[in-house]
């Protein structure tokens, strides 16, 4: 059948939002309910504690009743097609013309035709493409428009020549919310001329921990202010009133849905630890604004609340946010998220589906089998039929709200395919004025009795650093690539990096600018001043994720370059890119003036327009950013937000001066605290230690092991008592393969770069292995494997083994992104029993302890590690 229905207006004005008073931290709430295992009981009083009805958009009768006509009309296939999303590079115009699926998306580094310079009208043209095809029913029976979904997190950042806007953390400093409805309608128009239709955008996260590598995706440690962000971006990107919704605007997805940014250590996808008043009250604000300003989709998260993953709760998905806040429209899912709820893999999930996810976002291969997989589910009544039928109903209602059943393809619809529309003057125009909002002045000392800044505009600077002349750096993650990494200042046409814009304005005022990343001082240029642009490398989601917030911890590049400058007794401004607050005393002894910058997008001019005055040193624009976190007073604080034990400072949530404030800053201590960092990481103790999990395979794929008895062809794993439950596992190989203790992100291990470090694991043999080769694995191709077959003791007794970490043969940058601190390689008929895995310092040497002292190190690589 074919059904092709035209749209009914559905207009949302402007709403009154609900906040919810934030709540301590302290204990667990009597009311509430901590989850244990896959359990979750709530009672009627927990859900008091969220709003009632907070969803504002208005019922539309006629509209519920041709979703009712085209849900009567669809057939089970057709139905499941409508909750599966693949991604771009996954699956063809034919796969679509053949299975009808209801949306699909492009992640992070995807274009059409794998090409990075695709333009606005190659995007159309995959979007007319993917459109038509499922429009034609000739194969799977309906013709149903699709989404496309995108992630124009900070602007469009997957196009060639986009605008960047600063990112999230950067915003917040500005305090503005009419800057973001600006920002996100300008986001929204450029995402229309390439023909897509959805942006997974805002993230409306409460972060609590500075660690945890997506902070710079949160405004501020403030649930006021991302709850009037939240109503603000939404009101731009989906539009309002009269214009709600219509061809200048996209649908908007409030994410993720709740507590991705509260979680132990600041891992992410771990585990929030908080009562239900708190995730309400702290966590859920951000929610409240989108829901109250009409957003038509979530997205659900992949962290734990309390050990039960989101994806698979029930209560916060179904009963809170769908019946409780009253939201009618669509929950998706993050990448392959449904495959981390527990009893699911990434090719089927009835449990996500039950929780109330409507679309399993699937990338991959993963729906070839998740597609008839969840047929048979539904078949079965593993999936009732009538959670499929809301889930559809669900996508069909937004579909219909959106005007994708207006009859036209994408290339016919408002701006598509208007390449002046990426990259506008315009659009860049607002991007430099929220670089200029968003910078922080956190120093402005006085150099021969006035403050150094502003710069005058006649002044000769030498600008220097890796992120002076550096578009990926001053752009972060999710810019053109999904970690920001592997492009170059050549991916971003019409972008100016910093040095860009210095250079432009000292010229203006008479002045010179000459620009030296590493510092040096050229032979024929003698500067009044220095100016210093460095920070944090690109990062998204898992490899930003650290254990201690000391910049550059164990590799001071950046802090020897400011040394050399001061000491050949110049002036020194320093600029600092970050995604987050860091510890950066001795850099910020180390300059007269220092300026958090964070992540400041494609228009780094914005930083001139501040930093530079006029001839006289006069303003051209104040300081107006104040910092939307504290900033650390210590290397080792973990960030987090404790409201019984608030940790000490240097700067507190919304300090920062302007110049007309007295902005000196004294000498700061300067003790890095590593000495008294934690001496012992659990990796497998009684039971494996989050965020890392445990696999077995070989170079053609590894196998995520739980507990119990595993078996994948020639490999088996059994769990088994040694002191308590299930607390060592026993690996039996028929074949070579190996055994890996891992994450899915790099951990940052700088911490252990020490003599005294070392990898522990105790370890049971009735027979000496053929093979045993051990190995750390990080990013890149790293470190050494190590040869243990003629250290293993074979006696069935358990005995303890230490290998120094030196003996891996990473280096201090290659510690700060190990993926795999254990991989144990067996060959074919090994056998041993391991337990109680730990990075942890040297014991002594025993019968029941084998210290592998060197493990080939010499003794001056030895005496070379740090003690």
């Amino acid at each position: 059948m074919r059904l092709r229905l035209s749209r009914t207006a559905a207009v949302i004005g402007s709403v009154l939002g609900l906040t919810v008073a934030a709540a301590s931290t302290t204990a667990i709430s009597a009311t509430s309910t901590v989850a244990t295992g896959t359990e979750s009981l709530h009672s009627k009083t927990s859900l008091d504690l969220w709003p009632q009805g907070v969803y504002r958009v208005p019922v539309d009768a006629a509209l519920e009743a041709r979703v009712g006509t085209l849900l009567a009309q669809m057939s089970l296939e057709q139905k499941v097609a409508q909750i599966i999303q693949p991604e771009i590079r996954d699956f063809s115009v034919e796969d679509m013309r053949r299975v009808g699926f209801g949306s699909f998306l492009n992640g992070g580094g995807s274009f059409p035709g794998n090409n990075s310079q695709a333009r606005a009208s190659d995007w159309v043209t995959l979007a007319d493409a993917m459109y038509e095809a499922a429009m034609d029913a000739s194969l799977d029976g309906a013709a149903i428009p699709p989404f496309w979904g995108t992630d124009a997190v900070h602007g469009h950042g997957n196009v060639f020549g986009a605008t960047l806007f600063p990112h999230n953390i950067g915003l917040g400093a500005t305090q503005n919310p009419g800057l973001i409805k600006a920002i996100a309608a300008t986001t929204a128009r450029e995402v229309r001329a390439t023909g897509i239709d959805w942006v997974f955008a805002p993230t409306v996260a409460l972060v609590d921990n500075l660690r945890w590598g997506r902070s710079y995706e949160g405004y501020a440690r403030d649930p006021q202010l991302i709850e009037r962000y939240a109503r603000a971006f939404v009101a731009g990107m989906q539009g309002e009133g009269d214009s709600w919704l219509d061809g200048a605007h996209t649908l908007a997805t409030a994410k993720h849905f709740i507590g991705d940014g509260g979680t132990e250590n600041g891992d992410d996808r771990g585990d929030t630890r908080v009562d239900e008043a708190t995730l309400a009250g702290r966590h859920g604000q951000g929610y409240v604004g989108a829901l109250a300003q009409g957003v038509q989709t979530v997205m659900a998260s992949f962290n734990s609340w309390n050990g039960e993953k989101l994806h698979g709760s029930h209560y916060l998905l179904t009963e809170v946010l769908k019946n409780r806040l009253g939201f009618d429209g669509v929950v998706v899912g993050d990448w392959l998220g449904h495959g981390f709820v527990p009893g699911c893999s990434y090719e089927r999930c009835a449990a996500a589906i039950n929780a109330g996810v409507d679309i399993l976002m699937a990338p991959g291969d993963s729906w070839k089998a998740l597609y008839p997989n969840t047929i048979a589910d539904v078949k079965s009544g593993a999936v009732p039929a009538s959670r499929l039928d809301d889930a559809v109903k669900r996508i069909l209602r937004v579909k219909l709200r959106a005007g994708l059943f207006d009859g036209l393809s994408p290339s016919k619809r408002p701006f598509a395919g208007d390449a002046s529309l990426i990259g506008h003057p315009e659009h860049r125009a607002l991007a430099r004025q929220a670089v200029a909002e968003s910078l922080v002045l956190l120093k402005n000392n006085p150099v021969e009795g006035a403050p150094l800044l502003p710069i005058k505009s006649s002044a000769r600077v030498l600008v220097i650093g890796e992120g002076a002349d550096n578009i990926p750096q001053q752009a972060g993650g999710w810019s053109m690539t999904w970690q920001g990494t592997e492009v170059t200042n050549a991916d971003f046409p019409g972008a100016t990096s910093i040095f860009a814009g210095i250079d432009d304005a000292l010229k203006a005022g008479g002045g010179e600018a000459r620009l030296s990343v590493d510092g040096s001082i050229p032979a024929d240029f003698t500067p009044d001043l220095v100016l210093a642009v460095f920070g944090e490398s690109p990062y998204a989601e898992g490899n930003g994720d650290l254990d201690n917030l000391e910049y550059q911890r164990g590799d001071k590049r950046d802090l020897a370059m400011l040394k050399r400058i001061r000491a050949a007794g110049l002036p020194l401004v320093s600029v600092f890119l970050s995604g987050r607050p860091l510890w950066v005393n001795p850099e910020l002894n180390a300059s007269d003036a220092f300026v958090a910058a964070w992540l400041p997008g494609s228009e780094g001019a914005g930083v001139a327009d501040v930093l530079i005055g006029d001839k006289h040193a006069k303003p051209r624009a104040d300081f107006i950013g104040r910092l939307p976190f504290p900033w650390p007073a210590t290397p080792d604080a973990d960030g987090w937000h404790h409201e019984d034990k608030p940790q000490a400072s240097l700067f507190e949530l919304w300090q920062g001066f302007d110049y007309q404030s007295n902005a000196t800053l004294a000498t700061l201590d300067e003790s890095s605290g590593a000495e008294t960092a934690p001496s012992r990481l659990a990796i497998f103790d009684k039971a494996i230690k989050a965020p890392w999990h445990l696999a077995v395979g070989d170079d053609s794929g590894m196998h995520r092991v739980g507990a119990g008895v595993w078996q994948q062809g020639a490999w088996s794993v059994r769990s088994i008592n040694r002191e308590v439950q299930e607390d060592a596992r026993r690996f039996s190989f028929a074949a070579a393969g190996s055994l890996s203790f891992r994450d899915d992100f790099p951990m940052d291990l700088r911490r252990f770069y020490r003599k005294t470090a070392v990898l522990g694991f105790d370890a049971a043999l009735e027979s000496v292995p053929t093979q045993a080769e051990l190995s750390m694995q990080c990013e890149g191709n790293c470190g050494q494997t190590l040869n243990l077959a003629g250290s293993l003791v074979a006696d069935a007794k358990w005995r303890r083994y230490q290998v120094p970490l030196g003996c891996f043969g990473l280096g201090v940058n290659e510690l700060g992104r190990v993926f795999s601190p254990m991989t144990l390689t067996l060959g074919a008929g090994d056998a041993l029993t391991l337990a109680n895995v730990a990075i942890e310092e040297a014991g002594a040497a025993s019968a029941a302890n084998i210290l592998l002292a060197e493990c080939g190190q010499t003794q001056a690589e030895a005496e070379a590690m740090p003690r």
